[in-house]
């Protein structure tokens, strides 16, 4: 047993536990980092350093590098009457209110490379989107000067900056480095992230990105047709970008896109063989409902049929490859028997590879099917009509159940409508994301249908409700962390919303994290399997209480700044969480109450805590007994919340339990926390 005192709720620094773990000849008595010795170790192991300085800098990051760093100012509680109800009392979903860096802190032991795909849709910092970056942290330049390691002046140019309510570059890096600092701690090591954005910060997040997560994780940046103009330039923009990163591009993700949604073409291409429609007009009949549904996944490759009416798509057979070489040899058109052309650097496939695609033995096809055309398929092989043009290889379309993502995505943008059929009123969000969109993203990477998507700026719900539609379809099981500032709503500039949620919701104080969560529910009842999870529950910030958080080891009268005879049972309920949340339980995770002769503790993932006043010997008695007697209840962690305890019951517990042999031999760590 190990007595250890624990004064300040902090996020770890992974990073340096890394470090800690594999270089810790690294680091003094003190746990200094020699950097210098790192670096000898590095280069005893043969790995070169970059002299390259090139890299991302504006007036606050040193500023954000201490907010990515600095303590929580806040503990999480639990909306217990919501997340009672039936349909959430077990559910895995998670939306959480307030700032969404204190809830990344608060979620990163927890949480930590448990998250399998984050999405989020920042601010775009358009100028007229209200992006102002604000700040309520309150450093002296004395203390910025230390934390930060700048000098007094910049240390001023810094303070005067983050208190200027400014929307400039700087301001949105600023905002935007720490909170994707912490959510890449959260993200599986195989996990990916995809950030929307237009390009007023397209360049600059681009450039935040590969600092941060690494240049060598960068995936692709998608670009989202989104069919709806903006004539602000002389210009007609229709699309905006989604920046796509890996955790670690090392484990080689894919992404695919699923071949759903197609039911409408395959019910049209079955009425048109029906109507014995020629196959010149089906195809046209075919691309009209092309253009009308705004298919581009891969499907328009698929613009052919053949006598059966089955859609078909080719790729060009030569060589694809400029550097290299492919093979060469005769291949005879099946109609003229003449040798076709052989592409310039040779062909893309083996010749038995062809010769079972194109199904040719000892030179000859043993299917041949003449197309509308007049051109021909043999296998899988497509030739022309004579044999000056190279052949192709075909594929079918109901052949293929997936497609590689594609970097251009087309879907409009009828978000909006979304959220007023769901709602029942128009102008409650501004520019909110289409599920399709997000059934795209989030499907192209979660195909087994299983991990936990987090969406740390979730405004009107589109992660969440895509969650739900995909697990719908598959009965996956896809889990979904939201979180949204509780944002005031100007009765002025958002009057709709702000009378909706005040006469409909029936909220005093009307915010958008009102309009998320009703959004979630509502588009839960609007999805028929019962099977899948469709509930949620709800946890938000609550600011830390006055005066509690010094950082004295020894308690004493002298010391004592901290009332805690003002804490009510709901303050200490948030301790609670909080805590649990800190030694890496999920939001989600039941803690269980056990009764030691009239006093609760709490017991959650092998941890006991013991929150509450009154705690005496026959309490002490009756736990220790309870760790021998029920085989469920192995705590290896006992939490004491110091304020309730005096000295005497403190030691009292450390030395009962360091002294006590229990019959299951559980090595019990006894920890105070103020």
């Amino acid at each position: 047993m190990e007595e250890k005192v624990t004064n300040n709720i902090k996020a770890q620094n992974q990073n340096i536990e890394v470090l800690k773990k594999h270089f810790g000849q690294c680091f003094d008595k003190s746990g200094n980092f020699d950097f210098e010795k790192f670096k000898q170790e590095l280069s005893e192991n043969e790995i070169d350093f970059c002299k390259e300085s090139y890299g991302l800098d504006w007036l606050g990051k040193s500023y954000a590098r201490v907010l990515a760093s600095d303590p929580t100012t806040t503990l999480l509680k639990e909306d217990e009457e919501f997340n009672a109800r039936e349909e959430n009392k077990d559910s895995e979903n998670l939306l959480i209110k307030g700032d969404n860096l204190e809830i990344l802190k608060h979620l990163t032991n927890a949480y930590f490379e448990k998250i399998k795909l984050i999405y989020i849709d920042p601010p775009y910092n358009t100028g007229d989107d209200g992006f102002v970056y604000e700040d309520d942290r309150k450093f002296t330049v004395d203390e910025l000067k230390e934390l930060a390691g700048v000098s007094e002046e910049k240390a001023k140019r810094i303070l005067e900056f983050t208190q200027s309510k400014s929307n400039s570059h700087s301001a949105w890096l600023t905002f935007m480095y720490p909170r994707l600092y912490v959510a890449k701690q959260l993200l599986e090591e195989e996990g990916v992230i995809f950030i929307s954005i237009d390009e007023n910060e397209l360049s600059q997040l681009r450039l935040l990105m590969d600092d941060i997560f690494g240049e060598e994780n960068f995936i692709e940046s998608i670009c989202w047709n989104k069919r709806i103009p903006k004539n602000d330039k002389g210009v007609g923009n229709i699309h905006e970008y989604i920046l796509l990163y890996a955790k670690n591009s090392a484990t080689k993700p894919m992404f695919t896109m699923r071949k759903d949604g197609l039911d409408d073409i395959y019910t049209l291409v079955e009425n048109l063989k029906q109507r014995e429609t020629s196959i010149p007009e089906a195809e046209k009949e075919i691309k009209k409902l092309y253009r009308k549904n705004g298919y581009d996944r891969g499907i328009t490759l698929y613009n052919s049929l053949d006598s059966d009416y089955r859609l078909w798509g080719k790729i060009n057979m030569s060589w694809p490859n400029a550097d290299t070489f492919g093979p060469r040899y005769e291949v005879l058109h099946p109609k003229t028997k003449k040798p076709v052309n052989i592409p310039d650097r040779g062909w893309r496939w083996k010749e038995d590879t062809f010769n079972k695609a194109s199904k040719r033995k000892n030179g000859e096809y043993s299917d041949i099917i003449e197309l509308h055309d007049g051109s021909y398929m043999c296998g899988n092989i497509w030739f022309a009509i004579d044999e000056n043009t190279q052949p192709s290889s075909i594929t079918y379309l109901d052949d293929v159940n997936t497609f590689l993502l594609r970097s251009i995505l087309s879907f409009k943008s009828d978000g909006g409508i979304e959220v007023e059929n769901i709602l029942g009123e128009k102008s409650l969000f501004s520019y909110p994301k289409p599920t399709k969109l997000l059934r795209v993203l989030i499907s192209s990477f979660l195909t087994e249908g299983s991990g936990i998507v987090m969406d740390f700026f979730a405004g009107s719900g589109t992660t969440g409700h895509a969650v739900m539609q995909l697990n719908e379809e598959d009965e996956g099981h896809r889990q979904y962390v939201l979180v949204q500032l509780p944002e005031k709503i100007d009765s002025k500039k958002k009057k709709k919303a702000f009378e909706f949620v005040k006469n409909q919701l029936k909220v005093a104080d009307p915010t958008l994290f009102e309009l998320t969560k009703e959004r979630l529910v509502r588009s839960a009842k609007l999805i028929e399997n019962d099977s899948i999870d469709l509930g949620l529950k709800i946890f938000e910030t609550t600011p830390i209480w006055e005066d509690y958080g010094f950082d004295s080891k020894e308690l004493s009268i002298q010391t004592k700044l901290f009332d805690e005879t003002k804490l009510n049972e709901e303050d200490l309920k948030a301790l609670l969480i909080t805590w649990k949340t800190f030694d890496g339980s999920p939001l989600t995770e039941q803690t269980t109450t056990h009764d030691f002769g009239g006093y609760s503790g709490y017991y959650v993932n092998s941890k006991l805590y013991l929150i509450d006043k009154g705690f005496s010997t026959n309490n002490l008695t009756k736990l220790l007994e309870k760790i021998d007697s029920d085989k469920n209840f192995n705590p290896t962690s006992i939490i004491a919340f110091g304020y309730h305890f005096d000295s005497k019951n403190l030691r009292e517990i450390s030395e009962n339990i360091k002294s006590y042999a229990n019959n299951k031999n559980i090595d019990i760590d006894f920890i105070t926390r103020y």
